[in-house]
């Protein structure tokens, strides 16, 4: 279901990210406005972003070997909406040596592939699909394989409590586009870099663990676990859905303001 109930909508909303939320439900009958996302519906100010599950197991840096390819991907080439983009990549950087794009999911049948490519790879791409983001990124940081982010506007977990440009590197999508120049700048990246960028990464991969360690997730949560870092970012919304509350109560009748998020 993709629009919100007007009785659910005050909640806070746990989202892995605003993609979509303002289209049109797929299942509407007619395109009027009750079918729409208003943008006061799910907010920044008032909702969490939670990230994806990844799927590929952990690789502590203990563990890590040497990295031949350049830059990786795996999945789907043609996708709608934002995911236009990635098309235009792939066909940039199919031929560029030292880039593997590969066609396919980490599911059963290819996720030893896909273990293997973002093991062995010094940078993983992370186009836009169908969704700004995707459990790509997640596997890419599991891996410590250094994503690169290409969006103009893209939210991302846990923002304020980790900061992405410690690991990743983000490129705008017209600057992506230029032939060559992905490749090339990723290539002048010096191994203090990038290993700096590793070691920064391995810091945050609990952060994006949902699992406990614990047989059937029975079993206190981890302190640095995923689970914990939502609780976290919801109790610093707090004191920013209560202002907007209170400034939506004392509008005086008549008067026009915006909206600042539907919190009540």
């Amino acid at each position: 279901m993709w629009h919100v109930k007007a009785e659910v909508a005050p909640a806070i909303l746990l989202v892995v990210d605003f993609g979509g939320w303002y289209k049109l439900d797929s299942k509407a009958s007619n395109e009027s406005s009750s079918d729409m996302i208003h943008h006061t519906q799910v907010s920044l100010l008032k909702d969490v972003i939670v990230p994806y599950t990844h799927l590929l197991p952990r690789l502590p840096l203990s563990e890590n070997q040497k990295r031949e390819i350049l830059l990786y991907f795996k999945g789907a080439k043609h996708r709608h909406r934002g995911g236009i983009v990635r098309e235009k990549l792939w066909d940039l950087l199919i031929n560029e040596p030292r880039v593997v794009m590969e066609e396919g999911f980490p599911n059963a049948t290819g996720k030893e592939q896909s273990i293997k490519g973002m093991r062995t790879s010094e940078f993983c791409l992370h186009p836009a699909g169908d969704t700004p983001t995707s459990c790509r990124l997640f596997d890419a940081i599991q891996s410590l394989c250094i994503p690169v982010i290409v969006s103009d506007n893209i939210e991302l977990p846990f923002e304020g409590m980790v900061d992405y440009s410690k690991f990743a590197v983000f490129v705008s999508v017209s600057i992506a586009l230029q032939p060559s120049w992905l490749v090339n700048h990723l290539r002048s990246y010096s191994y203090e870099k990038k290993d700096r960028f590793r070691r920064n990464m391995a810091v945050v991969q609990p952060i994006f663990e949902y699992e406990n360690g614990h047989p059937g997730g029975i079993g206190p949560i981890s302190p640095n676990g995923a689970i914990n870092f939502i609780w976290r970012k919801v109790h610093q919304k707090l004191p920013m859905i209560k202002e907007a509350i209170i400034r939506e109560k004392r509008k005086p009748p008549g008067v026009s303001v915006p909206l600042r998020c539907h919190c009540t």
